[in-house]
């Protein structure tokens, strides 16, 4: 199950792990998973650009080491980059051991202390091993752009009808979430620009 917003009750159970990020400001936190692409990548660049807008880049280590001129990009430009795997494995069907290696070989060539699991799945000894090194970032808000039985339009009412400040959001910069991200980010940058919030990335101070 996915919770477009997420529960309180889970945050709780999982309080070691970073789900927002206290704010009184307001600033709200883009995150994009599953990148770099080149059909998709720099499009989101060019995007958070003009709008003056920084975001977190929870890369897989596969796609750095076969696109390292986006993953140079990302960095150039002022945004946070994070470790999202290098095979995209599923934490509750991966031994432990296997797990950690597979995020430690995207750690050669993402070289961030932050880490997000794929699909939010991990279990707890895999936790346990990655904490040692680690800043664990979820999520408060789930797009689901990468969900093509939905529209855009429901994309960017999953955003708008759970975001407040603080709140870290996610996206992906992958292929099968190109179409509704085409439609949704735009919407999502101009609605709350409007409104007075700024774009920031995460930081390595919260690790």
């Amino acid at each position: 199950m996915i919770f477009v917003k997420t529960p309180k009750f889970i945050k709780k159970t999982f309080s070691g792990l970073t789900w927002n990020i206290t704010e009184k400001r307001k600033t709200i936190y883009l995150t994009f998973d599953d990148g770099p692409t080149p059909e998709v990548s720099p499009w989101v660049l060019d995007l958070l650009f003009k709008y003056n807008a920084k975001a977190t880049f929870f890369c897989l280590g596969e796609n750095a080491e076969r696109y390292p001129e986006l993953l140079k990009r990302i960095i150039e430009e002022g945004h946070s980059i994070g470790n999202h795997t290098y095979h995209h494995k599923k934490g509750f069907y991966t031994r432990v051991k296997d797990y950690v290696e597979d995020v430690e070989l995207a750690n050669h060539l993402i070289r961030s202390n932050l880490f997000r699991p794929p699909y939010g799945r991990i279990r707890p000894r895999q936790l346990l091993e990655l904490k040692k090194k680690y800043q664990i970032i979820m999520w408060d808000v789930i797009s689901c752009d990468y969900n093509q039985q939905i529209s855009g339009e429901e994309c960017f009412s999953n955003v708008v009808k759970n975001t407040k400040e603080g709140s870290i959001i996610v996206f992906h910069d992958s292929l099968k979430a190109e179409n509704n991200l085409q439609y949704t980010l735009p919407k999502v940058l101009e609605y709350y620009k409007k409104l007075g919030f700024e774009f920031n990335k995460i930081d390595y101070l919260f690790s």
